[in-house]
């Protein structure tokens, strides 16, 4: 199905927003030093259960649907269960790849949600407002996602050597939620697995089939914990976060 079809059949019934978080939690900390960063405990609580908060105090989400490795299932479970995440439905098994976990969770998606949310389960700083401009965003444009203007200087290198100055005033850092109409994403990513293109993140996907995805503002808070410098700067926004709540 072509994006122009997928688009001229939503226009038809448009309807309100609902979504499905799909929470890619299927990596293996190769860079936390052994250290699963999913369940490195922050004043007695998870990374992913702080991932988890977000989407499940958000008014949009239908379901969360967390895709990770089987041996994880039942601890996944548990975290849950103590921190009172009812909205997710169902924990599956990811493939082999990132791409194959994420088309794994979308494809369980409810037939009913209109849109569907794919989140890094190791970004724990996802604000509830950007959530919701997001989906939003997602809901008008068929497609969105939060970013944030590149600050630093970009150079191009080869063999070791600087060859230029990569012009930053179009360059953006791209984060997550990635949100899509439930059919667009499915024949993004579904093209991607069957042709085998190597995809960094889910907007590639859609860019490859012709979608645009239309970007809000993202977070510098906003970071994905990959390493254990990651895991101290993660510990240093909770607290900032549990001292203003107490203070007020």
């Amino acid at each position: 199905m072509s994006f122009f079809s997928i688009i001229k059949n939503y226009n038809k019934s448009r309807k309100p927003p609902t979504c499905t978080a799909v929470i890619a939690a299927a990596g293996v900390s190769q860079r936390c030093k052994g250290e699963d960063k999913l369940f490195y405990l922050i004043n007695d609580k998870p990374v992913l259960a702080y991932t988890l908060d977000t989407f499940q105090s958000c008014r949009f989400i239908r379901e969360i649907i967390i895709v990770t490795r089987e041996e994880r299932f039942e601890e996944i479970a548990s975290i849950c269960r103590k921190f009172e995440h009812n909205k997710v439905s169902q924990i599956i098994g990811g493939g082999s790849t990132r791409v194959e976990s994420v088309i794994n969770g979308v494809y369980a998606a409810s037939n009913k949600t209109n849109l569907i949310a794919i989140h890094d389960g190791g970004r724990p700083f996802l604000d509830i407002v950007i959530l919701e401009k997001t989906i939003k965003a997602a809901a008008k444009y068929h497609a969105a996602a939060p970013a944030i203007a590149i600050t630093s200087t970009i150079k191009r290198v080869n063999d070791g050597v600087i060859s230029g100055t990569v012009n930053r005033e179009s360059l953006y850092e791209v984060q997550t939620p990635q949100i899509f109409r439930a059919e667009v994403i499915k024949a993004a990513l579904t093209n991607a697995v069957k042709k085998s293109i190597n995809i960094t993140d889910d907007c590639m996907a859609a860019e490859i089939i012709g979608v645009p995805v239309h970007i809000v503002e993202g977070s510098r808070r906003n970071i994905k914990v990959t390493n254990i410098e990651d895991l101290y700067i993660a510990e240093t926004y909770i607290n900032e976060n549990e001292e203003y709540q107490n203070s007020n």
